[in-house]
């Protein structure tokens, strides 16, 4: 007699005062090869048993200096720029992409505002209307899009986040409303999704559960006993780990030390800025570049749990005046980017370049070390990191620098410099990033065909 049918779990994730804490997959729980998208909307684990498609979009502003950031050769080939020797390390899990543009963030006869139309163009491919009211319109984004495709099976649809405070009324740039400088994901054409900057809060966002007084309470509750969320649900965790094999052991101890040591990290900023002396909004890190890593550790992790299959990241928003004590660098980003093509700028310019690319790295990296399947979670996700303006001087949109990281689950081929004839539209890469996740599109913005990612 064949054994009895294997369920899974309906709420194969930790619950305890209001906390929901999605786990990975565990090989050693479920035999068979597929969990239907009927159980993915209770377990929040994603559509499918195998490993789900995950992308994200990262944005770094103003531009970058062309003559250290690209690389040398072709095709496998290669070799990277001075800008992004820190990706040396995982130079076979990238694919950089040369002849990508936006053509929507030219003027096209509204004038000045560059910097506007390139964060609001960057995923929609879409001409941003010029206005600083609130009749603000511009295209669909890609992120969205998937979103809308897939996101049903997932407990976050998408996941948008932000290292720069958010602003979505007012004139930002030369007429445009400041809802275009500062989002990079849209719903509608008319409905942006605000980008969350507090990593407490993207945190809670991602593992708080119930009506928004339980949270409240729950998070009284933790706050005045010290105690963190994960002390509420040791006793399952105990409990599960004895039918787990010992791999799988391993994968959850892991896990568990992972979300603990980043809400170590958010509670200790959130407490510092607490304090009646510091300035600093409540969670947000002092140093500019642990924000960063904070914020990227957390999009691992919603990945890491499936709890998201899409997500966007800007570490500064467009025309960011970011300045970089750290690397002696006391002028503001946005400045140094209209070199007039002065030495002095131009070097400094490089070295914030190298600054963001290092961040990436950290992001590829983290992403690497996650064992998942037969390969990692970056070999079954694709990031894409890139600038809607390639000169800041000339505020020109065409030719991008785009840098592609992951395999797709193999639908990427990965350690190549791309080269396509200049002026291609980038929504033509994103038309075909669709199709990695199933969703049918027949364009997106200006696309014109797709691109040829293997």
């Amino acid at each position: 007699m064949p054994p009895a049918p294997f369920h899974l779990n309906r709420r194969q994730f930790l619950t305890g005062l209001g906390a929901l804490v999605s786990l990975p997959i565990f090989e050693s729980l479920v035999p068979g090869p597929v969990l239907r998208a009927a159980e993915a909307g209770a377990t929040g684990l994603g559509p499918t048993l195998a490993p789900p498609m995950r992308t994200a979009f990262i944005y770094v502003p103003n531009g970058v200096n062309n003559a250290h950031w690209w690389p040398t050769g072709s095709g496998s080939s290669f070799q990277l720029g001075s800008s992004l020797a820190s990706l040396e390390a995982h130079k076979s899990d990238l694919q950089i992409v040369a002849g990508l543009g936006h053509t929507k963030a030219n003027a096209n006869g509204d004038g000045p505002g560059d910097h506007a139309r390139a964060s609001a163009t960057f995923l929609t491919g879409a001409q941003a209307r010029k206005t600083a009211g609130s009749d603000i319109r511009v295209g669909r984004s890609v992120d969205q899009m998937i979103a809308a495709g897939v996101g049903s099976g997932y407990r976050l649809p998408s996941l948008e986040l932000s290292c720069d405070p958010p602003r979505q009324t007012g004139n930002c740039d030369s007429g445009y409303s400041c809802a275009y400088k500062f989002n990079l994901s849209w719903r509608s054409e008319s409905q942006p999704m605000p980008a969350e900057r507090n990593p407490r809060l993207v945190f809670e966002r991602m593992f708080g559960g119930g009506s928004q007084q339980e949270t409240t309470e729950s998070r009284a509750i933790r706050d005045r006993q010290q105690r963190s969320i994960l002390d509420f649900v040791m006793d399952d965790t105990r409990r599960m780990q004895r039918d787990l094999g010992q791999s799988d052991r391993g994968k959850l101890d892991e896990y568990l030390t992972s979300v603990r040591e980043i809400e170590r990290r958010v509670t200790s900023f959130q407490s510092f800025a607490a304090r009646p002396d510091s300035p600093l909004p409540s969670g947000v890190p002092a140093d500019y570049e642990e924000h960063m890593r904070l914020m990227c550790d957390l999009m691992v992790l919603s990945f890491q749990t499936r709890s998201t299959p899409v997500a966007t990241l800007m570490f500064a928003s467009e025309a960011s005046g970011h300045t970089f004590p750290s690397l002696g660098i006391t002028e503001g980003h946005h400045s140094l980017s209209h070199h007039e093509h002065r030495a002095d700028k131009l070097d400094q310019l490089r070295k914030i370049d190298e600054f963001y690319i290092r961040q990436f790295a950290y992001l590829v990296g983290r992403m690497k070390s996650v064992k998942e399947g037969e390969g990692t979670l970056l070999d079954h996700s694709l990031l894409v990191y890139g600038s809607g303006i390639r000169d800041g001087d000339r505020h020109d949109h065409v030719d991008l620098p785009v840098i592609l990281a992951g395999r797709a689950g193999g639908a990427v081929k990965s350690g190549r410099f791309f080269k396509l004839p200049s002026g291609q539209p980038m929504t033509n890469l994103y038309l075909s990033m669709l199709d990695l996740h199933g969703v049918k599109a027949d364009r997106i913005g200006d696309s014109t065909t797709r691109l040829a990612l293997a």
